[in-house]
Formats: C-alpha cells, sequence, structure tokens
C-alpha cells in the first residue's frame, strides 16, 4: 500500500500541472526530498500526506489512506489519543530520539504544527471538554515539580533540568499507561505530558541538540492536543519557534509557527499570552527584516501587557512582563541593523526592573551579549567591555550551550580590536 500511496502522489502532483517550485513552496518541504518520498527513498510520512492534501485539496484522502495501512512510525504516527501515547512512550523508553539537521527539524516542526492544528480542530468538534479536577494527588505534585523547574532552568540553565524533566516525563507517561484514570484526570494527565515534554525539548535544543528537542516538542503539541489544551500547545509551539528562527534560512518557519498557535488560540488567551506571541513574532520577523511589522508586533505586545494581569494567566507566563518585551526588543533592533535603538530598548528593559542577574541569569547573558555587540557597533569599547563582563558573570553559574554562543561570538567580534586595553583583558581574563 505505501508503493501505491506513493504512485498516486506523484500522478495527483502532476495531474494538478503545477511546477515544482509552486508546489514544494506550498507544500512546506525541499524539492529534493519530495522527489526522494515519490521515488521510494524516504518514507511517505504523515506530514507529507497531509501536506499533499492540502496543496492539491483532496479532502484529506492521502491522510486517510495512509492512517488505514497502520505503518506508524516516528515519522507518520496518527495524531489521535493512542498515537499521542505512542510517541510519549517512545520518548521515555528512549527508543525515538534522532540527531536531524536545522533544515530537516524546521521541516518537521512546520509538520508536527499543522498536525496540532488539525488536531485542535478535529477535537473541538467532536469532544466536549468537561471541566478537570483536582486529580490525584500525585498530579499535583507533579505539577509542583514542573514549576520548580522552570525556575531552576533560569537560574542554573538546561544541563540538569533535562535529565530531571525527563523523569517527570516518564512517571506521567507511566500513570496514562497504567489505566487507573480515566475521563477528565486522563485529560489533565496529558496536559501535564505536554508541559513536561516541552520543558524537555526547550532544555535540549539549549543544549544543542537539535533534533531531540524537535520530537519533543512534537510529543507536547500531541499531548496538547489529547487534552483539548490550546494554550498548552500554543507556548509549546512558541518555544518551537525560537529553535526555527535560531537556524539560518529558517525564520519564515517560525513566523508561520507563532501564526498557528495565535490562530488556535485568539479567541482563548489571555493578554500576557498575547503579549508573549506578539513578542516572539517580533523577533522572527526581525530576521527577516521586516521592520514595519516587527515594530507593529512590538506594539501589541506592550499594548496586551497595560491590559494587567489576569486570575486565569498561564502560570508558565511568570516571565512575560513589560522587561522581557524590551529585551526582545532590543535583540529585534540589533537584527535589523540598528544599533542605538537596540541599547535605548536595552536600558528600557533594566528600567523596567529586569530582574536579569538574579532571576534570569541564563537568559540575561544572551541579551548582554547583544547589549555589548550594540555599543562595539556604534564603537563604544568601554561600554562593550563593561558589558561583556557582566553578560560573562552572569554565564558563570549557567550551564547553556546556547548562551555561551552568544558568548563566544561576541568574543569573536570583539578580537578585532585587541589594540584597546580593556579589550585585551576581558579576552584573557574574562
Amino acid at each position: 500500500m505505501p508503493d501505491q500511496i506513493r504512485h498516486d502522489l506523484r500522478e495527483a502532483r502532476r495531474a494538478s500541472a503545477m511546477t515544482w517550485a509552486r508546489f514544494t513552496l506550498e507544500a512546506g518541504f525541499h524539492q529534493a526530498y519530495l522527489r526522494s518520498v515519490e521515488n521510494g527513498n524516504r518514507s511517505v510520512t504523515l506530514g507529507v500526506a497531509t501536506a499533499y492534501d492540502r496543496v492539491l485539496r483532496t479532502g484529506g484522502v492521502f491522510t486517510r489512506r495512509l492512517e488505514a495501512t497502520g505503518s506508524a512510525t516516528a515519522g507518520n504516527t496518527p495524531w489521535n489519543r493512542a498515537g499521542a501515547l505512542t510517541v510519549l512512550a517512545r520518548l521515555s523508553d528512549g527508543s525515538d530520539v534522532d540527531r536531524r539537521s536545522f533544515l530537516t527539524v524546521g521541516v518537521a516542526l512546520s509538520a508536527s504544527a499543522r498536525g496540532w492544528s488539525e488536531a485542535v480542530e478535529r477535537l473541538r468538534t467532536t469532544r466536549t471538554r468537561a471541566p478537570l479536577p483536582g486529580g490525584p494527588a500525585v498530579l499535583a505534585h507533579v505539577n509542583e515539580r514542573l514549576d520548580h523547574l522552570m525556575h531552576l532552568d533560569d537560574e542554573l540553565g538546561s544541563g540538569e533540568v533535562y535529565r530531571l524533566a525527563r523523569g517527570e516525563l516518564s512517571l506521567i507517561v507511566g500513570l496514562i499507561k497504567s489505566g487507573r484514570y480515566d475521563g477528565p484526570t486522563v485529560d489533565r494527565l496529558h496536559s501535564t505530558a505536554s508541559e513536561a515534554a516541552r520543558q524537555v525539548a526547550w532544555a535540549a535544543f539549549d543544549q544543542g541538540r537539535l533534533g531531540i528537542a524537535q520530537r519533543y516538542f512534537d510529543a507536547s503539541l500531541r499531548a496538547s492536543a489529547e487534552a483539548r489544551d490550546p494554550i498548552g500547545g500554543a507556548y509549546a509551539l512558541s518555544f518551537a519557534a525560537i529553535q526555527c528562527y535560531s537556524a539560518p534560512g529558517q525564520a519564515q518557519r517560525a513566523i508561520s509557527l507563532l501564526e498557528t498557535a495565535h490562530e488556535q488560540v485568539k479567541h482563548k488567551a489571555t493578554p500576557r499570552m498575547h503579549a508573549m506571541l506578539a513578542a516572539r513574532t517580533a523577533r522572527a520577523l526581525s530576521k527577516t527584516g521586516a521592520k514595519k511589522e516587527c515594530a507593529r508586533q512590538l506594539d501589541v505586545a506592550r499594548a496586551a501587557l497595560d491590559r494587567g494581569r489576569h486570575d486565569d494567566d498561564p502560570r508558565t507566563l511568570y516571565w512575560v512582563d513589560y522587561g522581557e518585551v524590551e529585551m526582545i526588543a532590543g535583540s529585534a533592533a540589533l537584527q535589523l541593523g540598528e544599533p542605538a535603538r537596540a541599547i535605548r530598548y536595552f536600558e528600557a528593559a533594566m528600567q523596567a526592573s529586569y530582574p536579569g542577574d538574579d532571576e534570569y541569569p541564563r537568559s540575561h547573558a544572551i541579551y548582554l551579549a547583544r547589549a555589548a555587540e550594540a555599543h562595539l557597533a556604534l564603537h563604544d569599547l568601554d561600554a562593550a567591555v563593561a558589558t561583556a563582563r557582566h553578560a560573562a558573570r552572569c554565564l558563570g553559574s549557567v550551564d547553556s550551550a546556547r548562551s555561551a554562543t552568544e558568548l563566544t561570538g561576541l568574543r569573536a567580534k570583539l578580537a578585532a580590536h585587541l589594540s584597546h586595553a580593556g579589550v585585551r583583558d576581558f579576552l584573557q581574563v574574562g
């Protein structure tokens, strides 16, 4: 059956009279990849079948045929409760981990976002979500530990969090598989699994384990869909977007991920959630050079924060405030070649009492490295060195490959100014 599907995919594409360039652009896959699928050198995954259905307007024919074959592997597992549990269980026992390149990861994240969005829409029309009760005491304990892990990640970096969050996810999967719980409690277990998987994904990305991060982001989205928790899924997508826009040529994919997230929560999210999505959209837009739209999204984020906190703000959004938005604005301005504006935004963040040194040293190290780069672009070497020293102090007790890479890049730029005594001392001593 897969060979027949492969043949029919090729014939349907040819019958559409679309050029390869147009077809691959709309499908979201590279031409070489889809040629390999059609020629039998790569598997027909659910993401590919879904893309052909969408672009060729086949009404889901290829997706249904693939699911009917039962060929559910890591790449084409159906988006249903059994599929979500399969993916979570494989990750828990370590049997579904790969280390794909940035490019392939970007394609996979786009496919995961499409699968999540479609699953959310389907479940919204076929199932009515019941109010979630408190659940078993063990679930409350797991949620409390996940809250602590978020703060541990902020303060110490991702190294230990990666191991600990995987342990929490394994425990949650065991509870789901035990059969002891049903109904709303199982929904809540899936919601908790979504957050645990997101934490593993983010920790893996922060440690430079890109393929692993993608697999856990996919698992997080699947679990959130089964929990009928679009807010949790949108939150996971916002972090997956960072992985995309951090890779060369993948910023547009990041924007698409964020647009998908916004579309699914636009009538459900609190202002703080909208602020976070808008700010991250602005950062992704800065990677494409879209100055006006970037500025507009930052204004959207600030206006959303002006509406204040809400009682139903997700607990995961504790870090979203004016200081964070201005730090993102500074990063975007630097990306857009406006170092003076970047410095103004970074200073505005500090005036907003951004608690970087004490609560977010990992993120603060990144923002400070960018502020130092802005000073360097304005030929203020004294300020660049002073800010670089501050960044190095923040990074001193943090385990984060991402932050370390940012500081390494700054050091490389400073190396062109060895005639400055402060620069020489910083590069020699740190």
